[in-house]
């Protein structure tokens, strides 16, 4: 199970980093503005939101082991007719087909491997989702600037099509079909309110980033989320058969896993998405190196991840969650004192450190979410999960993008935008992981181990109570 659901998500995470890098070059060959060409990105966003929330039912309904398989085919597929794309709006046709599968992918694959571990190892469940999530963005980047310069920009979707082919040759060989529960009839209202709520929510966020909040379309998309999410509330508290279960969320700790993983997002995006920028386009540095100053945190967050889902079950997910985002807010405080000129030397030690609490948040926030999740729900949880997810990125990364350009005066956040800003607006927008990091402090006062005593070692007695042993239904 773990292998296969490496393959996909490595495949899923790739095409998202590697397309960044060739946005120009697709410029420059289908003769588009900037406006046009972010369709390939928004088209692709809008179809995961669409399709994240019915993945749960899906997968219930057909068998998920079915419906992974499907969902790697249609990814692979719409990978080649990316590849063969002739005019933009092809592509962008082809990247909300690319949707389809994506959104589906991640929250299955991610309820089967919780399914194939039994609560007290699931932290393990939480090293194998580091192998993809810290190998993907590091080489994403550095390959698909290798692809565009030496080969074509087509490459950079082809290259989907063997990892697919052998990520489904290993579903057929090793994936079990796991027993089907009746979900009950498809909700056709929270599939239709989930989907364009989140689809207007994610825009909005995305579109106030770049172009300013008080553009028509930034806060129309908003109020239009507000109204959609909440009768989406309504709906789905109200009906027998929900698409979310949105009851999950009144579970302690998975309502609060889901909170510390907007904290998580937002403090690690506050670094992610800025030291890129202010190493390019304050400093001069040239991508390939910049690629290479960030590797070693990706490097020391897979050593640490692998470390922590060993000594999780005896230490319990309260302290390292603290620890971790203190080890966040010290680094957010360390970034203060880089300047235009200071050493890389310098800058490197200080992002592996970065790497520290990453691996320290990742396995014990993802692990003590689905603690007391039981294996009919999962589904539903990890729909739930990705849902928080995708609005966590989208929401941490307007926020750091928002304060850049407020400091800097700048109008967007391109990558060639904001390169005047002065080093004092990268101050103030890395401080904003350290705003998101405290938060995540004090919402990780409120996890108590024994609430996640069931993933915890069982000869292990966690801090702070006795055992419960509830699970939600």
């Amino acid at each position: 199970m773990g292998i296969t659901f490496v393959l996909a998500l490595i495949m899923q995470i790739l095409d998202v980093t590697i397309l960044n890098v060739a946005l120009a070059t697709l410029g420059r060959e289908f003769g588009v503005d900037a406006a046009a060409l972010q369709w390939v990105l928004t088209g692709y966003m809008i179809s995961l939101a669409v399709f994240i929330p019915s993945s749960g039912w899906i997968a219930d309904r057909y068998g998920s082991k079915r419906t992974f398989q499907l969902a790697v085919v249609i990814f692979t597929l719409a990978s080649v007719l990316c590849g063969v794309s002739g005019s933009l709006w092809m592509l962008v046709a082809a990247r909300v087909l690319q949707g389809v599968g994506g959104g589906m992918l991640v929250p299955v694959g991610q309820a089967m491997l919780y399914r194939a571990f039994p609560p007290h190892e699931r932290a393990k469940a939480g090293a194998v989702l580091a192998i993809p999530v810290t190998i993907a963005p590091m080489l994403g980047p550095v390959l698909g600037g290798f692809l565009v310069e030496y080969a074509s920009w087509r490459w950079i979707f082809f290259i989907n099509v063997p990892v697919g082919a052998l990520a489904l040759l290993c579903a057929v060989l090793f994936l079990r079909e796991e027993p089907r529960r009746a979900p009950g009839p498809f909700d056709l209202p929270g599939f239709v309110l989930a989907g364009a709520g989140l689809a207007t929510l994610l825009y909005g966020l995305e579109q106030g980033a770049q172009l300013g909040w008080t553009q028509p379309q930034v806060w129309l998309s908003l109020v239009a989320a507000v109204a959609l999410i909440s009768g989406l509330i309504r709906r789905e508290l109200t009906t027998r058969a929900p698409m979310l279960d949105l009851r999950l969320l009144t579970d302690r700790l998975f309502g609060t896993g889901n909170l510390l993983l907007l904290c998580q997002t937002g403090a690690m995006f506050g670094i992610l998405f800025l030291v890129p920028l202010y190493l390019q386009n304050l400093r001069g540095v040239p991508a390939f190196t910049a690629g290479l100053v960030l590797m070693p945190q990706a490097v020391v967050m897979l050593l640490t991840t692998q470390v922590i889902s060993r000594v999780y079950g005896r230490v319990g997910p309260k302290r390292l969650i603290l620890a971790g985002f203190s080890v966040q807010v010290l680094i957010g405080v360390g970034l203060q004192f880089q300047g235009t000129d200071t050493s890389l030397w310098l800058l490197v030690p200080l992002l592996a450190v970065q790497g520290v609490a990453m691996g320290l948040l990742m396995t014990p926030v993802q692990t003590a979410t689905f603690a007391r999740i039981s294996s009919t729900a999962m589904g539903q949880a990890t729909s739930m999960f990705n849902v928080s997810r995708q609005v966590a990125t989208a929401f941490g990364t307007a926020v750091v993008a928002t304060v850049l350009v407020a400091l800097s005066g700048a109008s967007t956040v391109e990558p060639a935008g904001p390169g005047h800003a002065p080093l004092s607006a990268y101050h103030g927008a890395f401080l904003v992981s350290v705003l998101f990091a405290t938060a995540g402090l004090l919402l990780g006062l409120r996890v108590r181990d024994s609430d996640a005593a069931a993933s915890l070692d069982r000869a292990a007695t966690p801090a702070g109570g006795s055992r419960s042993s509830g699970t939600v239904r």
